[in-house]
């Protein structure tokens, strides 16, 4: 088995592609040990005290690192345990994970904010979602709330120095442009 890696926009968080299926479908986050409890693979990658989040998407995971260390140092032991976790048969399992997913609210909305939010969904899915993937992230909808799209960045996108530029300059422009009711676009954890 061999591991490709690939360098994210985050300076902290590498991509690792393993050649098999990682997730059947959706992604996974784990943002501490305490959370990756109950994920085989997260929990020994958490092992390390450099490590400071896993993501999982379909075919690939991004691993977070600490600014206290650098990754020619750390790259090798993540790739050792990725490595021995997929040539033993491991499999991540979505079910029954403590992983944080999207913090998608439950909102009750009016009939023309309901085409709203499903235009949103679909340029997410169709357009951004992919492209975000690319790099090692995922972005899900929150909420739509007094003409403002909420957005969650995941992954590789969490904490990137770039995603300001990406949130304002790519994924607002597109929605605003598909959407016209739509004046501002914001993460909620940049």
């Amino acid at each position: 088995m061999f591991i490709q890696t690939e360098e994210t926009p985050n300076p902290s968080t590498l991509k690792f592609l393993p050649g098999v299926e990682v997730l059947k479908s959706g992604t996974l986050e784990f943002k501490s040990k305490e959370e990756a409890s109950k994920n085989d693979l997260a929990k020994q990658l958490f092992l390390d005290e450099n490590i400071k989040g896993v993501f999982f998407g379909k075919d690939f995971l991004t691993v977070t690192k600490s600014e206290e260390v650098d990754w020619e140092s750390l790259k090798p032991s993540v790739l050792s345990v990725v490595l021995d976790f997929f040539s033993s048969g491991g499999k991540v399992d979505i079910q029954n994970e403590s992983g944080v997913s999207s913090s998608e609210e439950i909102i009750k909305y009016s009939k023309q904010d309901k085409e709203i939010v499903k235009k949103i969904n679909e340029l997410l899915d169709e357009r951004i979602k992919p492209a975000v993937a690319q790099d090692g992230g995922d972005i899900s909808f929150v909420k739509f709330q007094n003409k403002i799209v909420f957005l969650e960045l995941r992954g590789a996108c969490s904490g990137c120095p770039s995603s300001t530029i990406t949130l304002k300059s790519g994924i607002e422009n597109m929605l605003k442009y598909y959407i016209p009711e739509i004046e501002s676009v914001e993460a909620i954890n940049q």
